[in-house]
């Protein structure tokens, strides 16, 4: 069937842009970009919001950029490298098949899954429906644990957390931690690391002392919506879903909190950074605003999980260091260092700094509203990247590492809980 005249002329005027893109989708290449100075880094990075290309990771002069670039664009994209003078190399020429290959991989492996009763299984990565209805079991069977529904989605699906407490949030001596994932959709990798926490403080319990001395805030799926249609519709979407942008859907979440909100980051809704038309405009970052809210004079640490990088990065995003910046570097370096211990070898050991000395620049960063409202310690884990024989590196997940993924990032978390233990708020 074909396009209707009057629609015909409307799209050929105004969405040319758009149909480009639609129709190079199966053909995104994955380039890594070497700059050899900063102002080659600003460049490049810069081009972010002006070509439609997807940034997996950050070009800056002790590490290599990563980003996917549409098929109908490459040509666009290679001459701008080479005119800022950076050098770029194809790793991936079509990613469609790299997908394909983790869906057959990640299919096989939940054939052969070991999942027992009451635990979740460390051998697939388990959907949206899975997730909750697991918390729900284990707040029916365990009298530490309760379900917290803490609102919905854009798309209206429950946003919910778990509290874990043997007094039930009543003791105010207990400092409280909180740890989510899945704030950006397609970083699949980081919702182990989650439920792992939470087969640790609740089924397995390995380290009593910290289910004894610390209430735990565990909140796996902060983007629901964007989590979904990465599984169903487009792998890697990174925003959540809402509406109204414009022609373009969705919001970079970790861009929406009130922290130097829309200085580092894209006011072009199509942009894998768009930062949303207000801050905290989208209802899954209120949801977070709010828990940080209800116990940020409690909270000693936050802990949101990314991927990927091997990093454990503290505030803030412009560069500025808080005041215990002290604190936060041994802290950091605590947890880096467990990790390490019982990382894979082929892995790469974890660096501990500033987010944009480290990383990039960045703002309305969710780690960053939290340490700016006085919670003392506050990072980004950014875990492993994956590297399959084909040398694809970034979100795609090796069903191998799933449970890797999981147990070594407990690993960290609980040197930051111990040192949350050792260490008082009244030290800071």
């Amino acid at each position: 069937m074909g396009i209707p005249n009057r629609f015909a002329k409307r799209i050929v005027e105004n969405d040319l842009i758009f149909l480009d893109l639609l129709y190079s989708i199966c053909r995104h290449s994955l380039y890594k970009v070497v700059v050899n100075n900063e102002d080659q880094a600003r460049r490049i990075n810069g081009m972010e919001s002006h070509i439609g290309m997807d940034v997996w990771s950050y070009a800056n002069p002790s590490r290599p950029g990563m980003v996917l670039v549409p098929g109908s664009l490459r040509k666009i994209f290679e001459k701008k490298v080479i005119d800022i003078g950076a050098q770029f190399e194809v790793q991936v020429e079509n990613i469609k098949e790299a997908i394909e290959k983790e869906e057959k991989h990640l299919a096989a492996a939940a054939k052969r899954s070991n999942q027992t009763d009451g635990v979740l299984s460390f051998d697939k990565i388990h959907r949206y429906a899975e997730v909750y209805a697991y918390l729900e079991e284990l707040a029916q069977k365990y009298p530490t644990v309760s379900v917290v529904n803490a609102g919905k989605s854009f798309d209206g699906r429950d946003i919910k957390y778990l509290k874990i407490s043997t007094s039930n949030f009543q003791d105010s001596k207990k400092p409280v931690i909180m740890v989510q994932s899945l704030l950006h959709a397609r970083e699949w990798v980081t919702l182990p690391a989650t439920l792992y926490a939470i087969k640790r403080l609740v089924v397995e319990i390995t380290d009593r002392d910290l289910v004894d001395q610390i209430d735990w805030i565990i909140l796996p799926i902060a983007n629901p919506d964007g989590y979904e249609f990465s599984h169903t519709d487009a792998r890697f979407w990174r925003k959540n879903r809402s509406t109204g942008h414009s022609m373009c859907v969705g919001v970079d979440l970790n861009r929406n909190f009130d922290y130097k909100w829309g200085t580092a980051s894209s006011g072009s809704a199509c942009s894998e950074t768009f930062h949303g038309p207000r801050v905290f405009s989208e209802p899954e970052s209120v949801v977070i605003r709010n828990i940080i809210q209800r116990y940020q004079s409690r909270m000693e640490l936050f802990i949101d999980v990314h991927s990927f990088g091997s990093l454990v990065l503290f505030g803030y995003g412009d560069g500025a260091l808080p005041p215990n910046a002290l604190s936060l570097n041994v802290a950091g370096v605590r947890m880096a260092t467990a990790i390490d211990a019982v990382k894979w070898p082929s892995k790469p050991n974890y660096r501990v700094g500033n987010l944009a000395m480290a990383l990039y620049e960045m703002s309305g960063g969710c780690s960053d509203y939290v340490q700016a409202v006085g919670v003392p310690l506050s990072y980004l884990f950014e875990l492993p990247a994956y590297r399959s024989s084909a040398g694809i590196n970034g979100f795609l997940v090796d069903p191998d590492f799933i449970e890797q993924a999981g147990f070594e990032t407990w690993e960290g978390i609980k040197a930051g809980a111990r040192f949350v233990l050792q260490n008082t708020r009244k030290m800071h």
